[in-house]
């Protein structure tokens, strides 16, 4: 439960260092970049896991919070992106 938490508020962080890496010009607002950032740390965290390289009941640490923000950044730009 701590390691959940404990993932959200990196997420939270992890998702506006993303924001600010990411090149481009993103329409999302603070609200949805915060979301994405804590989806990224959720993925770092449980992707880590599914690949041992995190121990049960740990979460990702900071830098790769960051990259899964970018990651999911990077994927929503796609998805949302208007021809």
């Amino acid at each position: 439960m701590f390691s959940l938490i404990g993932a959200i508020l990196i997420g939270f962080i992890a998702g506006l260092i993303a924001r600010a890496i990411h090149p481009g010009d993103d329409k999302a607002g603070f609200i949805v970049t915060t979301l994405l950032g804590i989806a990224g740390s959720l993925l770092a965290t449980y992707g880590g896991r599914l690949l041992n390289i995190y121990p049960e009941g740990s979460s990702a640490g900071f830098i790769a919070s960051v990259i899964g923000a970018i990651i999911v950044l990077f994927i929503y730009n796609l998805v949302t992106k208007k021809s």
